[in-house]
């Protein structure tokens, strides 16, 4: 799946609350009296170092960020070797077979890892998937419950806190201590006991401490390093369940500086959470030093997961150990989806499912992507190097087609071929079919700095003011078309998607037959943008279509009666062909959802949704048709008796 697309998806939804490091005057009053700041999201405003002397101790007060800054430095100096082979060893390297590889023993850890996988490391790429035998696309090749799981602030009311489901017939119920997780029943509530006993009491106290209620719940990160380190001090710090934890990948060593103020916030900020008061109360949880802080935060922000709806919403985040051992790729052969499976227990929920997207050959590695893959290798490597430490080198990014279509314009002479996007240091471009040069690279190079602001100010716009964030995509997506750009290009391609989201949700109860269809139009462009970047069967993909189905489907407001409707290139078509091509198009989607979601998952919820729709559609398809032949027979027999 698409991690650092939903990440990013995240990223805009959640508000964010965190406590800063009190002021001397504040901590000399009370440990608990604090303020509360809008920070990042965990995966980039997550710490990899603080001291427990610098977080608690009374007399530190103004040297609090200069020290723990120091602190930082001094990890990383101890630890040069480590990082200079980190910095060697991207995770996004071609592949390599068995042969450069040797075993990882797991020493009784990892019960969740099948027989038909093994844990194998390389010199290049460190530790990796591995298939046994041959895997066959649509398998699942995993399936865990996470070992820690929050939702994000916005969704602590909107979904069940222990298995992620949404509000049942009934409605969720709120725990009545601290008034802020949700469960569907008392058998959900009782089975998150054993890790919202304490943060319960931790949550009415930061309640307490925050200035206003919509500062009142902590952010993810310090909820889930909460929740798991509560979860070792109960398991035990040398059971399974502690140990995988510490078995993550951590990236402590290539801090960068820019990030030590946030980063040493962090660990303040979980200490805090914590309510502890000296250095001794936090070696129960494993925390003997600064360099295990240092470490838990690292693998913690390393190995994140975000946790979606059965549609791919963003809803929160998780740490599943095992499956975090796979490595990346910008063309995985294997994602991550939460199918919620028709079947599965609830004792089995969130299932986080690790899907095939296309056959593997035994003894290959299976790798996700940690990234958006539509977006162009300049960004993708961007965001990987800057969250993960790494630079990819997977064979995406280094034998990138002579013009990638994420970066592409149509040919200025329309001749059918296609352009790289000029760049600051080259913008020098020709079509690759018949050598027409782009005659205006700075207009070029302008519209698509213009939409890249635009993108991102709609995006933040997406909630807190719709209609502004609206206005920004229609006006900015002509431009990008205007210019030349392809369906697939970014910015356009994410332009497109999220203005298809601000129409849905404008739509009313009762639509109009053009807004209606303006919604099915730009659904349409997003999935045609969509169909040469991401293989068949990709989750976003599969998606994607089965959304443009659904929309196709709905009834039409008005029918045309006029010379549109006579058309034969109209689209979307009016009347009998737009069923025909919604249930063609619901079709299409379920066999690409079965792929993504797995085939034993019947494609996961979205796939047992678009599969009804179809079977509705082809019985009301069954009915006109049934119903044109009667209307024939009538009128020949009324022929027949004149």
């Amino acid at each position: 799946m698409s991690f650092g697309k939903l990440k990013a998806a995240r990223k805009v939804k959640e508000v964010h609350s965190f406590v800063v490091p009190p002021s001397p005057a504040e901590r000399q009053a009370t440990t608990l009296n604090v303020d509360v700041l809008h920070i990042t999201e965990p995966q980039t405003d997550g710490g990899k170092a603080a001291s427990e002397a610098l977080l608690l101790e009374d007399s530190a007060n103004e040297s609090f960020t200069n020290e723990a800054r120091e602190l930082i430095h001094q990890t990383v100096d101890q630890a040069t070797g480590i990082s200079a082979k980190a910095t060697e060893a991207p995770s996004g390297s071609p592949a390599k077979s068995t042969n450069d590889t040797k075993q990882v023993f797991l020493y009784g850890c990892h019960a969740a890892l099948p027989h038909s996988l093994e844990i194998r490391e390389s010199a290049q790429r460190g530790r990796g998937i591995y298939t046994k035998s041959v895997v066959h696309a649509g398998s699942v090749v995993m399936a865990v419950v996470p070992h820690a799981t929050v939702l994000s602030s916005q969704y602590l009311d909107q979904y069940c806190s222990a298995c992620a489901a949404p509000p049942p017939v009934s409605g969720l119920k709120r725990c009545p201590k601290c008034k802020t997780v949700y469960y569907c029943n008392q058998l959900c509530q009782n089975r998150d006991w054993t890790q919202h006993k304490h943060e319960c009491s931790a949550l009415q106290k930061w309640a307490a401490a925050a200035p206003s209620q919509e500062m009142s719940v902590p952010g993810d990160a310090i909820r889930c390093l909460g929740r798991i380190l509560w979860t070792s001090r109960k398991e035990g710090l040398d059971s399974p369940w502690a140990k995988e934890i510490r078995m993550m990948q951590s990236n402590r060593t290539a801090i960068q500086p820019s990030s030590f103020e946030s980063h040493a916030q962090l660990a303040h900020f979980v200490v805090r959470y914590l309510d502890v008061n000296t250095p001794a109360e936090l070696e129960p949880y494993g925390l003997g030093s600064a360099g295990d802080l240092v470490d838990l935060i690292s693998r913690f922000t390393t190995n994140t997961f975000t946790i979606t709806s059965s549609a791919l919403t963003p809803i929160g985040i998780c740490i599943a150990p095992t499956i975090a051992f796979a490595n990346h790729s910008c063309d995985p052969n294997a994602v991550i989806v939460f199918p919620r499976a028709p079947g599965t227990t609830v004792d089995k929920e969130p299932s986080m499912n690790l899907v095939a997207l296309r056959d593997i050959p035994q003894g290959k590695e299976i790798r996700i992507a940690y990234v958006d893959t539509t977006l162009p290798k300049r960004l993708r490597r961007r965001e990987l190097q800057d969250t993960y430490h790494f630079k990819c080198l997977c064979k995406l990014c280094i034998r990138s087609p002579a013009v990638d279509p994420r970066d592409a314009l149509w040919c200025p002479k329309n001749c059918g071929g296609t352009c790289p996007i000029p760049t600051e240091e080259d913008n020098i471009s020709r079509c690759q079919k018949c050598r027409t040069a782009v005659t205006d690279a700075d207009a070029v190079l302008d519209a698509v700095r213009v939409g890249q602001e635009a993108l991102d100010k709609a995006t933040l716009l997406q909630f807190k003011d719709p209609a502004k964030s609206r206005q920004l995509t229609t006006n900015i997506i002509p431009i990008l078309i205007s210019a030349g750009l392809m369906p697939s290009s970014h910015p356009l391609l994410a332009m497109t998607h999220l203005h298809q989201e601000l129409l849905i949700a404008s739509l009313p109860s009762s639509p109009t037959q053009d807004s209606l269809d303006d919604v099915i139009r730009t659904a349409a462009k997003y999935c045609a943008g969509l169909q040469g970047l991401l293989p068949k069967g990709h989750p976003v993909r599969a998606v994607a279509l089965g959304e443009l189905g659904k929309l196709l489907a709905v009834d039409e407001p008005a029918s045309r009666t006029d010379a549109a409707q006579a058309s034969a290139t109209q689209f979307p078509p009016s009347g009998p062909a737009r069923l025909k091509l919604a249930y063609e198009t619901l079709v299409r989607a379920h066999e690409e959802l079965v792929i993504g979601f797995g085939k034993e998952n019947r494609g996961g919820q979205v796939g047992v949704d678009v599969h009804d729709a179809a079977v509705r559609l082809e019985q009301e398809l069954g009915v006109w048709t049934t119903g044109i032949k009667n209307a024939l027979n009538d009128t020949m027999d009324a022929n027949r008796a004149r």
